[in-house]
């Protein structure tokens, strides 16, 4: 498309998993209004995650009239609009365009176990592993289908399409159904040799192909805001909408991560640990996400990260300290929280140990809430750290992590320095979901050229955030104990889960 030259915004909106956000954001990458609205997680079980689609709708529409109200002219200046999105969570439409279910599974929802440890014993699944570029797990909507296979044949019956949650925002700004690569890319459905749906692998998995919607690439044109999406949300009908890509793609896009020498730390709801590769890393905790620019993210996931911290807020405030009160405390802490661990791990794991639990190690009556939320951050940071020596492994050293989203806090990133021992490099604008949706809005709009050009408009660093050396060796050794300790649990917790038997 060539670009208008009135047309002078971007609409980027992120439906993720505690918030959906709209901004509006200008061709240099300048965030000139920002709004969210909340949504919550209804878990009926342990173990168990969902949200109402109709909700995500709800906040994208509330979301997009409050950034188009808040500059001038707004919606006739919009070029483009992009989305982003939680990945893995399941939403199914009939041929009507209406919800089969009223929630839809999340990312974090672990039912599918017994659907993966079926499958795992039945197939050789290092044997598929080309195909999948992926170990089975429990995230997977692959797996969530063969769940509600067993437990809601009926409403899977009445389905005719797949998508993911920023798919479903696009399906009602557009009336077109598609995924991108990256959401489509860790489904256990894809065939990352040929980049397309495997029908081979559907059938294997019991899955009817005919569900599985047309992949775009991240910037290929969807389709147009209808009339009926206009009149909701205050666009113009007609505005481009781009096939957008996962909130985990659109983060490494717009913190640009670009280089095999370069990680990246993710902290929003979870933490997940990233090397940019130009083809899947191998290895059994780590999966591998096509990238919104066509290359690979090899990556760790640790399901409670800031999710960590918003459980101490709640559970230790009833929610009524806000995040700078609570990082306030903890700075105030002694770094070690005063010989006090935290394990993060409050919603299992996808991968290493699933039924793992968050646990205080060396609690005392002389612990007060400083110090339990400084272990909250600093137990998240050694968890990472181990998903970061695996990543290492595979891939070689990183010298330098980007971090981004919520987690971009300062204090939270000198424990990081300090425990990965080596520089933490933040990028200027901390809502790096929404500048690499601003990217692909740009792109898909004509308003630059490619990646690189992209980059070089969108793409800028502050200051490094070196390690403090006496935090670095403290951590050095308490990471060891951390280590034993998460080492000691898969058996204990097996113990733990059986009493409920």
């Amino acid at each position: 498309m060539t670009p208008v030259r009135d047309k002078d915004l971007l609409l980027a909106i992120d439906v993720g998993t505690g918030s959906v956000r709209a901004a509006l954001v200008d061709m240099r990458g300048r965030i000139l209004a920002f709004r969210a609205r909340e949504h919550e997680q209804i878990v009926r079980a342990f173990g168990w995650a969902e949200q109402r689609p109709a909700d995500w709708w709800a906040g994208a529409v509330a979301s997009i009239r409050d950034v188009l109200a808040a500059v001038e002219n707004a919606p006739h200046r919009v070029l483009a609009v992009a989305a982003c999105g939680q990945m893995h969570g399941i939403v199914l439409l009939d041929s009507a365009g209406d919800l089969v279910l009223d929630t839809a599974q999340l990312w974090n929802d672990k039912r599918p176990a017994a659907e993966v440890a079926a499958f795992a014993a039945a197939n050789d699944t290092a044997v598929l592993w080309p195909l999948t570029a992926n170990p089975p797990t429990v995230a997977w909507p692959g797996f969530k289908l063969r769940w509600l296979a067993t437990h809601e044949s009926h409403a899977l019956a009445r389905a005719a399409t797949l998508l993911m949650p920023k798919d479903y925002l696009n399906f009602r700004l557009t009336g077109r159904r598609g995924m991108d690569e990256s959401d489509a890319s860790c489904t256990y459905l894809f065939d990352a040799r040929e980049n397309a749906w495997s029908g081979w692998l559907a059938d294997r998995m019991g899955v009817d192909p005919a569900l599985l919607p047309p992949v775009h690439a991240s910037y290929d044109l969807l389709g147009t805001v209808t009339a009926q999406a206009a009149a909701a949300t205050g666009l113009l009908e007609g505005t481009p909408v781009a096939a957008g890509t996962s909130d985990f793609a659109a983060t490494l896009l717009g913190s640009g991560v670009s280089a095999t020498h370069r990680g990246s730390d993710i902290t929003g709801t979870s933490t997940l640990m990233t090397a940019y590769a130009a083809h899947p890393v191998r290895d059994a905790v780590v999966t591998n996400m096509r990238t919104a620019d066509a290359a690979w993210a090899a990556f760790t996931i640790l399901d409670a990260g800031g999710d960590a911290m918003r459980w101490a807020r709640r559970v230790l405030h009833r929610n009524e300290a806000s995040y700078d009160e609570i990082v306030a405390l903890a700075a105030a802490a002694p770094p070690g929280a005063a010989r006090l661990l935290f394990l993060p791990y409050l919603n299992g794991e996808r991968l290493g140990a699933a039924n793992a639990r968050g646990q205080f190690f060396g609690l005392t009556s002389s612990h007060e809430a400083g110090h339990l939320h400084r272990a909250v951050m600093e137990g998240v940071a050694f968890a990472s750290k181990r998903n970061l020596a695996v990543l290492e492994a595979q891939s070689g050293r990183m010298d330098t992590i980007i971090a981004a989203a919520g987690g971009a806090r300062t204090l939270w990133l000198e424990i990081k320095a300090a425990i990965y021992d080596r520089p933490i490099l933040v990028p200027k604008e901390p809502e790096a979901g929404v500048t690499g949706c601003a990217m692909i809005a740009a792109r898909v709009g004509g308003a630059v050229a490619d990646w690189p050009d992209a980059r070089a408009r969108f793409c800028a660093f502050g200051a490094d955030i070196a390690p403090n050396p006496a935090w670095r060796d403290r951590y050095a050794r308490q990471s060891e104990v951390f280590d034993a300790l998460y080492a000691a649990g898969p058996a204990l917790w097996d113990r733990l889960d059986a009493l409920e038997g």
